[in-house]
């Protein structure tokens, strides 16, 4: 570990206009901004929105130089707050971590205080970060159609974007709640994969839209979580049962898509907004509680792939070209 006043992070600098570089360097806390809780951050993980990040995205980042990260794990070094001890374990994800405020693929963050929450006993700091923003944002889509009355008698649920972060862990969260699970993906090589995660059925994504031209299809899924928006959202309402709902947490097709009011009206489903970004800190620690304990999974390493902070650029590229598989794990202690 680098010493206190300098530390290693990935820094994104605009070059020229809408060029972008990504470097692991050297920062000083002087880089930081000025609040009250400095944390000694042990893992990070990646998203898309981290790749939209570093790819120069100012829609999710404005001012660059940057350092990307929306997910951080790690020990406190000082909190003028009072809220946190040094040493205390503690985990960060959301609010603007890794947008606007320098992020988690660093090896140190400065944050408000009240973005913050102590890691469950059970989870360990690295374990956290397989969940991270991806695992918990499907913690939350389940959660949201169980408060609407779902259970596993009622059906099966679909997942869009089955391979990505939120979609593999939607997946492993379902089976283990006793959930039979249809995945949809544009990868059909990752299909066993799938099978392995718990998926009862794999289909292709473009399944969903076979009944674009139609108003309805048939009732065949009783939930959905979706993280693709677009054309699949819309089609995927239309083919919900009877009293089901979908959770929408994702834009990886189209932030924007167009419906009619008939599953709606005659069927009495519901669509569910799902926010991993600000929702209140008594919420986040509610779901961190939840993947500690009923949601903890047996087998969260199959679930991630660890990498260092070297590799970040790489890595976050798959993001951009599709190739994301899964949950990737960063080991910032060691960079």
């Amino acid at each position: 570990m680098s010493q206190l006043n300098t530390f290693k992070a990935l820094l994104v600098e605009e070059v020229a206009d809408n060029k972008f570089t990504q470097k692991i360097t050297e920062r000083t806390l002087a880089d930081l901004p000025d609040n009250d809780l400095l944390i000694d951050v042990y893992y990070s993980s990646l998203n898309f929105k981290d790749a939209l990040s570093a790819s120069g995205n100012k829609g999710v980042s404005k001012a660059y130089p940057h350092t990307p990260g929306i997910d951080a794990a790690g020990i406190v070094i000082e909190d003028k707050s009072g809220t946190f001890n040094p040493g205390d374990e503690v985990l960060v994800f959301g609010y603007d971590l890794g947008m606007n405020t320098s992020g988690g693929l660093a090896q140190r963050i400065s944050i408000p205080a009240n973005w913050a929450v102590n890691r469950p006993a059970t989870l360990s700091l690295k374990e956290a970060m397989v969940y991270g923003t991806g695992g918990l944002t499907a913690a939350l889509c389940i959660e949201k159609i169980e408060r609407m009355g779902a259970t596993p008698k009622d059906g099966p649920v679909a997942v869009t974007g089955a391979t990505g972060g939120v979609g593999s862990v939607s997946i492993a969260l379902l089976k283990q709640l006793g959930y039979s699970v249809t995945a949809f993906s544009g990868k059909p090589e990752q299909s066993g994969h799938l099978i392995e995660l718990g998926a009862a059925e794999v289909l292709h994504r473009d399944v969903i839209n076979e009944i674009a031209e139609r108003p309805m299809g048939k009732g065949i899924w009783a939930h959905g979580i979706d993280t693709l928006g677009g054309d699949y959202l819309a089609n995927l309402l239309k083919q919900i049962k009877p009293g089901g709902g979908v959770s929408a947490c994702g834009l990886v097709s189209s932030p924007f898509f167009s419906t009619n009011v008939f599953p709606f009206i005659t069927r009495g489903i519901s669509l569910l907004g799902i926010d991993s970004v600000n929702i209140a800190l008594t919420d986040k620690q509610h779901i961190w509680q939840r993947v500690a304990t009923d949601m903890k999974l047996p087998n969260l390493e199959s679930l991630s792939t660890e990498i260092s902070l070297d590799k970040v650029p790489e890595y976050l590229e798959k993001f951009i070209e599709g190739k994301a598989v899964g949950r990737y794990v960063v080991n910032i202690k060691d960079a």
